[in-house]
């Protein structure tokens, strides 16, 4: 298996880019970002190494970020093909008028997919930063993405547990996190622990990714195992992060999962019904404007 190890020391001394050199560099980032929008910085570094543009190090990390900054400011690049959810803002949503609520409710009207379905389905991602990438797929099939940042709290898995509880049906939650110490424990304690605060519930849980078989299929760079408490009982040799996976094989593997349940076929009957929906609440705004 041709795996490589990230933040490995070179004995090389590195050199500065030429104008050149850059001009190429830059062009083949704006290739990688191009087919696989939106990414995380974190991916289009592993992209970039996997492709020898630069250096598996941390020196290689930062001269992706300064250049994916330097295309964006520039306007090379738009700033919405990369995905950083690490910062929000909290705002209340107003309005002039009733008129103008019942004009934005038609717009972005969206059905209930699931309520009809004999299943409720749930995605859980590890990395906060991965929620652009992830949440086009989970809100285009109107799913639930609950973004643990590794450990979740106890309050945030209760409310959880709660919700499964009251929805009554068969609950499927796929699990997306590291292939290391602390990704496999995380993703192991959101199972024990839903299933403990909710005990009558029938869970099926199941992590999606990171998997040896992945890494193994799809070659997946790697990094040193972090040394920590987590790290006595490990034995999967070097850790595997979830952003090394392809951003589009990422969305493929939450979209394989989810249509388990609603077929792409009744998917698609169930749209059509929304924009019909969509279009009757449309036509109730214009006639109240009239």
């Amino acid at each position: 298996m041709n795996q490589t190890t990230l933040c490995e020391a070179s004995p090389i001394k590195r050199k500065r880019m030429t104008a050149d050199e850059k001009v190429q560099l830059i062009s083949d980032l704006i290739v990688i970002v191009h087919a696989q929008q939106p990414m995380t910085v974190r991916q289009v570094f592993y992209r970039a190494t996997v492709k020898g543009l630069v250096e598996k190090t941390e020196a290689g990390y930062s001269k992706i970020q300064r250049l994916l900054v330097e295309m964006r400011r520039s306007g090379l690049l738009p700033f919405q093909w990369i995905a950083d959810n690490s910062r929000s803002v909290y705002r209340i949503e107003t309005f002039d008028s009733p008129q103008d609520a019942v004009e934005m409710t038609a717009q972005f009207y969206r059905k209930s997919l699931w309520s009809q379905q004999p299943v409720h389905v749930e995605v859980w991602l590890e990395k906060d930063a991965l929620t652009g990438v992830v949440r086009p797929v989970t809100s285009e099939y109107d799913i639930g993405l609950y973004v643990a940042r590794g450990f979740a709290s106890l309050s945030f898995l209760h409310t959880s547990a709660e919700m499964i509880s009251e929805i009554g049906k068969p609950t499927y939650i796929y699990h997306l996190g590291d292939h290391d110490p602390s990704g496999l424990m995380a993703g192991e304690k959101i199972e024990s622990t839903l299933r403990e605060l909710a005990p009558e519930a029938e869970i099926h849980f199941e992590r999606i990714a990171v998997t040896p078989l992945q890494i193994q299929a799809w070659s997946l760079p790697s990094r040193p195992t972090k040394k920590s408490t987590h790290t006595a009982q490990w034995s999967g040799g070097n850790s595997v992060e979830l952003d090394a996976i392809e951003p589009d094989q990422l969305r493929a593997l939450v979209r394989d999962a989810i249509e388990l349940h609603l077929p792409r076929d009744e998917f698609s009957t169930l749209k059509v019904a929304e924009e019909s929906e969509r279009q009757l609440l449309t036509a109730w705004a214009e006639g109240g404007a009239s």
